[in-house]
């Protein structure tokens, strides 16, 4: 099944659709191919990516029902896990730009991939976007909560992780979390643009100034700073696993 479907766009524009119905919860399939898309698309020359999702829900995040139904099977927890963080390094280390398309919601993993973009837009409206880790029992690792820090600063971050703050799109504009507001139906479009911008650039000057200015995300997603085996040590504390479930009965899953 496709799961990342892959639309050309001109000047070398490749955009890879999150399509995972209904709202584009990060499985393992899901996450190995959006990893695979990101590193053929550039393999194959793309000069930039559009990163979307959903209409009304951008990404759900990690599929949490999946990762329950795992139980304490902690091998398949963690290839789980390798499996997003692959996906979250893919979009970070690209060394093309890519600019978010968020025509939704973008929760936990959702905001995640959206952190690791170059830039962000997101659709005017109700739509709301954070790590709300700590809502369901759950500590950020430090390199993700450096994503956040990086674009909405230290104590505002530090407030919102602590909270597990999820705010509306106006909010995120306001804070900087997101860079550009769109009618929902012009987030695309919009996305594009600010490529198309970027790539008019000379490329080479471009290319290099943003390695270098984004060095510092690539280092928050090296695995020391992820320290994956004592988020699995927390993921499988029974307190967490209960509040996870107690968090999928109260949203009707």
């Amino acid at each position: 099944m496709n799961l990342v479907e892959r639309r050309e766009h001109p000047n070398g524009v490749v955009e890879l659709a999150l399509a995972r119905a209904p709202v584009n919860a990060l499985d393992p399939a899901l996450c190995s191919q959006l990893a695979d898309a990101v590193r053929e698309s550039i393999a194959g020359g793309a000069s930039g990516l559009v990163l979307s999702g959903g209409p009304k829900v951008f990404s759900a995040g990690l599929d949490v029902p999946h990762l329950l139904a795992l139980g304490d099977d902690r091998a398949a927890v963690r290839d789980a896990w390798e499996g997003f963080f692959d996906a979250v390094r893919a979009i970070g280390k690209s060394p093309v730009p890519v600019v978010a398309a968020i025509a939704g919601h973008a929760p936990a993993g959702g905001c995640v991939l959206a952190l690791c973009c170059d830039y962000r837009v997101m659709a005017e409206g109700p739509f709301r976007i954070g790590l709300n880790e700590t809502q369901v029992g759950l500590v950020a690792p430090e390199g993700i909560q450096h994503l956040l820090r990086r674009v909405v600063g230290g104590y505002r971050a530090e407030r919102m992780l602590i909270a597990g703050e999820m705010v509306d799109s106006a909010r995120a504009f306001d804070i900087g979390l997101v860079d550009e507001l769109a009618a929902i139906d012009a987030v695309g479009t919009r996305a594009l643009a600010w490529l198309d911008a970027l790539l008019a650039l000379p490329r080479q000057p471009m290319l290099r100034t943003r390695e270098i200015a984004r060095a510092d995300l690539a280092a928050a997603l090296q695995p020391e700073r992820i320290q994956l085996e004592r988020f699995l040590d927390a993921w499988l504390e029974p307190d967490t696993q209960a509040g996870l479930r107690a968090m999928l009965a109260r949203i009707g899953k």
